[in-house]
């Protein structure tokens, strides 16, 4: 990287700043992911999420990014038993990968069903009284892994179909948020992206705490 300058006032000059190179990214099949020392969640040729698109347009580009998201949690919740998906193992938080799960079920169906489709879809796990119940009713029990589950993929297939078939991003929701007002598709997408990147951090602590596998 070129080195910056100063001009008289000892104000950054950005015009002489050339952007680095990203010396931390490697790409998929490398030979150097091979010589790498860390442990890695699964052989990357194996990995089932597909890599976004670098040359399309903005949905495209937007969707697929929020498609690799959603698979990542999926990802690190893979080969756990209904115990493990409910373990708090990050104490004190009661975060825990199926509250997790169920969290985002209903992040998808408020997003998508109510604000923007404007459905009658009312909270799945959570409710006035138990606003936190998408964590606090993650319990090991398998009928409540597999209900998590089924909600939560159905959510997702409804909003790609929303976003698949709408006439364009700039389209509003039906119920406006009462402190922002109408939220576009194109502001929901990059928000969702967001919310899902902000929890597969979380995702990623719970699942090394439980069997120690990390990376990816």
């Amino acid at each position: 990287m070129a080195a910056p300058s100063t001009g008289q006032a000892g104000t950054l000059d950005t015009a002489v700043v050339t952007a680095p190179e990203n010396r931390w990214w490697i790409p998929r099949g490398s030979p150097m992911i091979a010589g790498m020392s860390i442990d890695m969640f699964l052989d990357p040729d194996a990995d089932p999420r597909a890599d976004p698109p670098t040359q399309a347009d903005e949905r495209a580009t937007i969707a697929a990014f929020l498609r690799w998201q959603r698979d990542t949690l999926e990802l690190k919740c893979s080969g756990l038993d209904a115990a493990d998906l409910a373990r708090r193992s990050v104490e004190p938080s009661t975060m825990s990968l199926l509250g997790l799960v169920r969290h985002m079920a209903e992040v998808e169906r408020g997003w998508f069903r109510r604000v923007l489709a404007g459905q009658e879809a009312p909270p799945r796990f959570t409710s006035d009284v138990g606003p936190e119940g998408g964590f606090d009713g993650a319990v090991p029990d398998p009928e409540r892994v597999a209900e998590a589950w089924k909600v939560w993929r159905a959510e997702v297939a409804f909003a790609e179909r929303f976003v698949a078939e709408a006439p364009d991003l700039d389209i509003t929701g039906k119920v406006p948020d009462p402190w922002r007002g109408a939220m576009s598709l194109r502001w929901v997408l990059v928000h969702m992206v967001e919310e899902y990147a902000r929890h597969n951090g979380h995702a990623d602590l719970l699942r090394q705490r439980i069997d120690g596998r990390v990376g990816q």
